[in-house]
């Protein structure tokens, strides 16, 4: 199977998007007609262009308003197409794509449409030139890929065949079934996009909103399963219009483009039947790393920072369980909670501190086979991670994930289960009143905005977790938006916070952090009231939630005045669904940055995501009484 992207698809000039497309490891382009016409390069040296960067041209597009035309109309289309094979023929491209006609003089009618397209494709076939006829799914006359293919079939010329776009038939919700039945040899290119359902007419959808597969709502997969059955063994292409991409990375949505492809193509050959046809990943990856929860978190500190850190923790109800044998790490435990303080003035984590200040540099994850996560990421083009350790100490598999930090991976068929007897000096078990908490609940991102979609590829394709819907959250100044990735049982539960202003909690975390990271992690508790209690005892202080908050969840679920009470002393807030309930309190801001969540949940499978605004607006107060001079 090739893969293709159109250079409409990326950000930046010509050149800049033929190079990024390259390092991804397509195998080829499909050249935009706006993207041609407003390039000084001559088609030759676009199309020299092209084949240095290692690529092959798939696809010339669009040609528009062809189809079913009265005089002299029609003698005009044929004009303008015999000049499009001009500039094909300079370009190296042999295959050019027809979209359906918006034209106004267009008239209804397939024998007529079709032999418009045999005439076409006798002046194409005599230059060694092919043309594909594509249903637009705004087009007034053909919106359907089954009357483009019955207009291709009636052409019946060996040079004219069908385009299939994936959003044109998804968006309509036309029955992919019907792609099965199509012959492979006139299917000449098929493009692929997904998009978020959205109520919106086609065109604005399409020309704004659309996504790689695997990052919108679409049925892709369902698409391609048909394409598939047909046995078509060509060109599978992205076509990408989206307003973010536009503005965005070249590269970084190009490596996302391929990432999705492989991840698409590593599905189909998932769920590949003998008898099926061979639109298939060459090579079999690992299957989806199952995750069984989240070994541990490192934090990267200066010991300056390490102080108040320790502090916190204290105040949490964790203490030293132990110290790395060759290094300045510290491992804090709390339950099944794992926390690792990284003072160590050399690699990854001092590096990490230089560049972001006190942080969550890495996290551990306890996974089936680390071996075999880790192939399958790189082989989806996760960046591997490797750093040299003292001899006897252990080689743990890692990958970089968001804003650079790392990911590791841990699992019980190696000695990698061993890490914390192997790497570490156990400490004295500290005296005390039992846990607080008891495992990790969920962790929490804040991202770029333009950085969301990559991130949850990046995590669906690697992890065998399933996305939520997103959720718009009201930040005094701005949105966030906000997209749940997790484990079907709960073991790993990811939150990423889109920043979509600079002044809101998320963007202030960005800015000050330099890059995307983890703001906030939550702590599972059985019983919050005493977390609660226990944490202000030990002298820290919990986010105050105004009363205004408390006289409206009288009013919304009727809770007790004394549940209320218990709630409003140590700022515990409240929901609750169908078949559960959830509490939740926060603690203030570690350096401004970081804060920790202390939740209890009763078959309750959200995040508490009507209480967003209000803790929003607090930590808001919070941050802007920090900023008031000491007098």
């Amino acid at each position: 199977m090739k893969t293709s992207i159109a250079t409409v698809s990326v950000s930046g000039e010509l050149p800049e998007k033929l190079a990024a497309i390259a390092r991804a490891g397509f195998d080829g382009v499909e050249i935009f007609d706006a993207d041609f016409i407003s390039t000084a390069y001559s088609p030759r040296d676009v199309g020299k262009m092209v084949r240095d960067a290692g690529l092959e041209l798939t696809l010339f597009q669009p040609f528009r308003d062809f189809e079913g035309l009265p005089e002299p109309f029609r003698t005009q289309a044929f004009e303008r197409a015999e000049r499009k094979f001009d500039v094909m023929g300079e370009l190296g491209a042999d295959l050019m794509l027809v979209c359906s006609s918006l034209s106004p003089h267009a008239l209804p009618g397939l024998e007529r449409a079709a032999a418009d397209f045999r005439e076409l494709g006798e002046r194409a076939a005599k230059r060694g030139l092919r043309v594909g006829y594509e249903a637009l799914a705004w087009a007034p006359l053909i919106h359907d890929h089954r009357d483009a293919w019955e207009i291709v079939r009636r052409a019946d010329h060996p040079a004219v065949g069908l385009i299939l776009d994936s959003f044109h038939t998804l968006s309509r919700g036309i029955p992919v079934e019907s792609i099965a039945s199509i012959p492979k040899e006139k299917l000449f290119i098929v493009q692929l996009a997904d998009a978020p359902k959205l109520q919106l007419d086609y065109l604005s959808w399409s020309r704004h909103f659309r996504n790689m597969p695997g990052q919108g709502d679409l049925d892709v997969l369902g698409f391609m399963r048909n394409v598939q059955a047909t046995g078509y063994d060509g060109v599978i292409s992205l076509e990408i219009f989206n307003d973010q991409f536009r503005s965005g990375s070249a590269r970084s949505v190009a490596v996302d483009g391929k990432r999705s492809l492989i991840y698409l193509m590593d599905q189909l050959r998932a769920g590949k039947t003998a008898a099926s046809a061979t639109v298939a990943q060459p090579v079999a990856l690992p299957p989806k790393a199952e995750v069984k929860g989240v070994e541990f978190i490192e934090f990267a500190v200066s010991k300056a920072d390490a102080t108040e850190l320790e502090s916190l923790l204290r105040a949490l109800g964790f203490h030293i369980a132990g110290r790395h044998r060759s290094k300045d790490v510290a491992l804090w435990r709390q339950g099944g909670v794992n926390l690792v303080l990284n003072k160590d003035p050399e690699g990854f984590a001092h590096s990490f501190y230089i560049n972001h200040g006190p942080s969550v540099c890495a996290v551990g994850l306890a996974v089936d086979d680390a071996k075999a996560v880790a192939k399958r990421a790189e082989s989806l083009m996760a960046e591997p991670f490797m750093q040299a350790v003292v001899q006897g100490e252990l080689e743990i598999p890692a990958i970089r994930g968001i804003g650079g930090s790392l990911i590791y991976f841990i699992d019980d068929k190696s000695n990698l289960k061993d890490l914390w007897s192997v790497d570490f000096h156990a400490e004295p078990e500290a005296a005390g009143q039992g846990a607080m908490v008891r495992q990790i609940d969920h962790m929490s991102y804040s991202t770029e905005y333009d950085e969301m979609l990559s991130w949850i590829l990046f995590f669906t394709s690697i992890f065998n977790v399933d996305k939520l819907p997103g959720q718009d959250i009201a930040d005094p100044v701005g949105l966030i938006r906000s997209q749940v990735v997790q484990t079907t049982d709960g073991a790993l539960r990811l939150a990423l916070n889109g920043a979509q202003s600079m002044r809101t909690l998320a963007g202030r975390f960005i800015e000050e952090f330099f890059g995307s990271g983890m703001q906030h992690l939550a702590l599972a508790t059985a019983d919050i009231f005493a977390a609660g209690r226990r944490i202000k005892a030990n002298g820290l202080d919990l986010l105050p939630i105004p009363k205004n908050y408390y006289d409206d969840l009288v009013a919304r679920f009727q809770l007790s005045p004394a549940l209320i009470e218990q709630m409003s002393e140590c700022g515990i807030m409240y929901d609750r669904d169908e078949v559960g309930e959830y509490f939740q309190l926060y603690t203030k801001t570690f350096d401004d940055r970081f804060f920790f969540e202390i939740v209890q949940r009763h078959n309750y499978s959200g995040f508490g995501a009507p209480n967003a605004p209000v803790r929003l607006a607090a930590q808001t107060r919070f941050a802007r009484n920090l900023a008031v001079p000491k007098h």
